[in-house]
């Protein structure tokens, strides 16, 4: 479910988890009209429910793994 909507702006270091603050590197968009950030580790841990109310998931946590 990425990519279905408008193109979102890029995540940056300034955007933060709307749980614990860390840098967010997913942003879900809800059926609400209404817009959380959240960083790996609770994306991972709010997945399935956030799923049931989300009309578009941007996620970026490949960037974790990037080598630069």
């Amino acid at each position: 479910m990425t990519g279905t909507l408008a193109p979102t702006q890029p995540l940056t270091a300034a955007d933060r988890c709307d749980r614990c603050g860390a840098q967010a590197y997913v942003r879900v968009l809800l059926n609400s009209g209404g817009e959380l950030l959240f960083c790996a580790h609770h994306m991972r841990k709010h997945d399935d429910s956030l799923r049931k109310i989300a009309s578009d998931i941007h996620d970026e946590t490949d960037k974790l793994n990037d080598d630069k």
